[in-house]
């Protein structure tokens, strides 16, 4: 059994707490895209963690964690938060890396910087952790594969010829320090003793999980409208964020895939530039942030304040519908809970007409919002833990949600620890 867990949004939606509570009825738990560049925020009685890299599995001991073949692999990242969460306590966790990863290089990163400097203000507020040079690398075949480090002849001929073509770049476009041979291919062969103790043939190792029976859980990296195909281009991650890629990025067949739970806020967020048409600003964007998810919206990653909006039914019902969402995930509800009224977005105005279908990027700029305003329930609701203890304003809203969706709502967050959730049939 295979289920996967996927924002239907621009990231943010709370998977992480998804998949960690969801975590304890799974066995194997996957992360098939996507690198450091974003963050999972999760609380549970070890604390409250970060996590960027590692599987939001991490906290049970009956797990296993795997890093996909389709992550950007930051190898001293993954070191880095393994140490961290151990050191706060979390027992050590049992993690294997796909011995076909791909790794994020230190001059991944600085190209990332450079190109977001030399873009200036047409840059695509990126978190420069080096991922959209990383993937551009893999797909022009010049990316070093887990795999390359163990064999040292392999890696002596590809580093000299990254080298001269790197340089080539770094001297006449961002007229940066060049690539020192002899130091990258230092820092390689450090990289393979740090990684050596979790390396795997992980298509393997599913292919006979999946035999045995073991459950499965696959954990995407931002949501739907970040998808380089789907989302809101150019400004979108550089990784395939819908479940049809998880698959891929883990190496099981996609028949195998047979729950897709989508992760849907009650309200909207995002960080990074992009079109974002129920946005809202000034004292009523900075009151939703203050009182939004644990301590304020804010990027797990990078600390950027996020931008705020109301729930955009448009956005969400396509972010579900490209998932190809089985069930629905509802998350920080009880944030809403101060609102007199909480506005919808139902519909987008383009040129004088009312769509409510989700348009390519290019009609996305001319959308304004249509929005229906719902009552507010003025009441906290964080601890109920039964779907008819809720307010009636509260359950009308998650039921008009649902109706927009036209996928189920089984899990409603009210709160950011693990056992703050309803279960609804």
């Amino acid at each position: 059994m295979v289920k996967a867990i996927v924002g239907a949004n621009w990231g943010d939606e709370g998977k992480g707490k998804i998949t960690d509570m969801l975590a304890e009825e799974s066995d194997i738990i996957i992360r098939f895209q996507g690198g450091s560049n974003a963050g999972h925020t999760i609380i549970n009685e070890y604390g409250k963690f970060a996590l960027h890299l590692l599987p939001s599995g991490v906290f049970y001991d009956h797990t296993t964690c795997i890093i996909g073949n389709g992550v950007a692999l930051n190898i001293p990242w993954l070191v880095k938060e393994v140490k961290e969460i151990v050191d706060k306590g979390v027992p050590q966790p049992r993690i294997l890396v796909s011995d076909r990863a791909q790794i994020v290089m230190p001059y991944h990163i600085l190209f990332d910087a450079y190109e977001e400097e030399r873009l200036g203000g047409n840059s695509f507020g990126s978190t420069k952790s080096g991922i959209a040079p990383f993937y551009s690398d893999k797909y022009a075949k010049i990316g070093f594969q887990v795999s390359e480090l163990f064999d040292d002849e392999t890696l002596q001929e590809k580093v000299k010829r990254v080298c001269e073509q790197k340089n080539v770049i770094l001297e006449h476009l961002y007229h940066k320090p060049l690539i020192v041979e002899e130091e990258l291919l230092a820092t390689l062969r450090e990289y393979r003793d740090m990684v050596a103790p979790y390396v795997c043939d992980v298509v393997t190792y599913l292919r006979d999980a999946l035999k045995d029976g073991k459950r499965l859980l696959l954990e995407g990296q931002l949501g739907s409208l970040k998808d380089p195909d789907f989302g809101i281009y150019p400004m979108v991650t550089s990784s395939h964020t819908i479940a049809a890629y998880g698959a891929i990025g883990c190496g099981i067949p996609p028949y195998e895939i047979k729950d897709i739970v989508t992760v849907v806020k009650a309200y909207s967020s995002a960080v990074g530039a992009g079109e974002f048409v129920s946005e809202i600003f000034g004292e009523e964007a900075d009151e939703l942030r203050r009182r939004g998810g644990d301590g304020g919206e804010f990027g797990a990653t990078t600390g950027r304040p996020r931008r705020m909006g109301w729930f955009d039914a448009v956005a969400s019902r396509y972010g579900c519908k490209i998932q190809g969402a089985t069930e629905v995930a509802l998350t920080v509800l009880d944030v809403l809970g101060y609102l007199d009224e909480i506005p919808v977005c139902v519909g987008y105005e383009i040129d004088g007409k009312v769509t409510r279908d989700f348009p390519a990027t290019v009609q996305l700029k001319k959308a304004k919002p249509v929005y229906v305003k719902l009552p507010g329930w003025k009441q906290e609701i964080r601890g109920i833990k039964n779907y008819d203890e809720l307010p009636e304003n509260c359950k009308k809203y998650i039921e008009f949600i649902e109706k927009e969706l036209e996928v189920p709502i089984t899990l409603v967050s009210n709160g950011p620890r693990r056992d703050e959730i309803i279960r609804r049939k």
